[in-house]
């Protein structure tokens, strides 16, 4: 989907103040807990006081008239929930997400994130970074076995500057995305190299846990000079899903669409233990493996665990 972009010789307003009733439209660029940076439709920017939990984030489309802020109704959100149990809007009117990974990424986090991805209604990705190291070839191989059949998969080295052109083809399109993954993976170096003048600071991997440092400490956006916009957020070791459906989780895991034609005897079958199960019957045939299998049942059993806490909460109120 293109976006409008202020055409060559047209004449920016003023840049809205903060003493006129005078409403503006605009976009949140960057959040900084108790303030916003809006990006208005004439391309001039602003700083915008706001709430600490108000709940606005990157990605917003917003009104301001004065020192007010009026948020418009998304498109799209995604949220995540972390090791504690919070929920986290990471951006709102996304497209895609692409789901970085390299060595010592975290177990789980790619097909929670592609079926949160799903079914937020955004297109999912996978980057594979740091392919420029031979110990990253095995795990590309085995990504590619897994997912090339559901997802694009772009194999690159942000440091390296290799195999970086198709995946801007692709975000050129005029996406707007974010670049989720676990801390180390490279997204801060990731996001320098396809949007040179953002020159985030990119931190080292702790050579004893393999794991990396929040090098972002604040959502922000940024335009692609082909095309698009692409959100830097801070970094997470962990994606789980919040409300998400045991029909949302059968329909949308990875692999499974694969199968489409064939049916299961049970129309709402969860793939566990109902007869005439077609996925369990590809399982025992060795179209499907049984590791991915095994890794749908923990989701399965995640996400039958969130309902019944939803459940139970509902009951209580």
């Amino acid at each position: 989907m293109k976006r409008e972009r202020n055409r060559p010789g047209r004449t920016a307003a003023a840049l809205p103040s903060a003493d006129t009733d005078q409403a503006f439209s605009g976009l949140i660029t960057a959040h900084y807990g108790v303030e916003v940076e809006v990006r208005f439709t004439t391309g001039k920017r602003r700083m915008v006081k706001v709430k600490r939990n108000s709940g606005h984030v990157v990605g917003d489309d917003v009104q301001i008239a004065g020192e007010v802020l009026q948020r418009q109704p998304r498109r799209t959100e995604l949220r995540r929930r972390d090791a504690g149990g919070g929920v986290h809007l990471v951006a709102a009117n996304l497209d895609v997400l692409g789901i970085v990974v390299a060595l010592n990424s975290t177990d789980g986090f790619i097909d929670r994130a592609i079926v949160a991805a799903r079914v937020a209604e955004l297109q999912p990705f996978i980057v594979v970074n740091k392919c420029d190291l031979d110990d990253t070839t095995p795990l590309l191989d085995k990504l590619q076995q897994i997912y090339a059949d559901s997802v694009p998969v772009f194999a690159i080295s942000a440091k390296g500057q290799t195999g970086l052109e198709p995946l801007l083809t692709f975000l050129n399109e005029g996406h707007r995305g974010v670049f989720v993954g676990s801390s180390g993976v490279g997204k801060s170096s990731l996001l320098n190299a396809l949007c040179p003048e953002t020159d985030l600071k990119v931190g080292r991997v702790n050579d004893f846990n393999g794991l990396g440092r929040h090098t972002t400490t604040v959502s922000t956006l940024h335009s692609l000079s082909g095309g698009g916009e692409l959100v830097d957020t801070p970094g997470f070791r962990d994606f789980g899903l919040v409300d998400i459906l045991t029909d949302e989780l059968v329909n949308h895991f990875p692999g499974f669409e694969q199968h489409d034609g064939i049916s299961c005897r049970f129309r709402n079958c969860r793939h566990r233990s109902e007869p005439g199960c077609a996925i369990i019957s590809l399982v025992e045939q060795g179209e499907i493996s049984a590791d991915r299998y095994a890794v749908y049942l923990e989701l399965l059993t995640e996400v039958e665990k969130d309902q019944d806490k939803a459940r139970s909460r509902d009951w209580q109120n």
